[in-house]
């Protein structure tokens, strides 16, 4: 698998049986995504930034896009997102809120927030894969076509 075609996707969720139906869903979809996921908000920002036990980018490599789950404990998802969009370092970052609620007014704080998109989070693992390619699609799109007119030496 080419690297253009692989994409590292940081997955913001406390619920661990929410990431491994991810982890599944990803699986089924038969992408290349590599999904690394942390428990919630302030270890989000602490994973971006490289800081503490994230700072060793090998283990820990910079993602290509947010998954961002809104209920979380210590920050919510809304917190991180406003944090991320006021940073010039990441106010770039693609950021799709994949949420429980199916809120209005959850739905349209996030678009003020601009996140990229928000999906309300799918029961089922086929619903989950399907979504898992989608977001493969959209990222080779979007960030396989900034990778392939990067130089080569950055």
């Amino acid at each position: 698998m080419s690297v253009v075609n692989s994409f590292r996707v940081l997955l913001a969720e406390d619920n661990e049986d929410d990431v491994f139906l991810m982890r599944q869903a990803v699986r089924k979809a038969g992408v290349a995504l590599d999904l690394h996921a942390v428990p919630d908000g302030e270890e989000a920002l602490a994973y971006l930034r490289g800081a503490g036990d994230y700072a060793n980018r090998a283990l820990h490599p910079l993602p290509d896009a947010l998954l961002l789950d809104l209920n979380m404990p210590r920050l919510n998802g809304f917190e991180v997102l406003e944090i991320l969009r006021r940073d010039p370092a990441w106010n770039s970052l693609p950021i799709y809120v994949l949420s429980a609620s199916n809120l209005p007014a959850d739905m349209r704080r996030t678009q003020e927030l601009h996140a990229n998109a928000y999906i309300v989070k799918p029961i089922r693992v086929d619903e989950l894969a399907t979504f898992a390619a989608a977001l493969h699609l959209w990222l080779g799109v979007t960030v396989g076509a900034a990778r392939a007119t990067r130089p080569l030496n950055r």
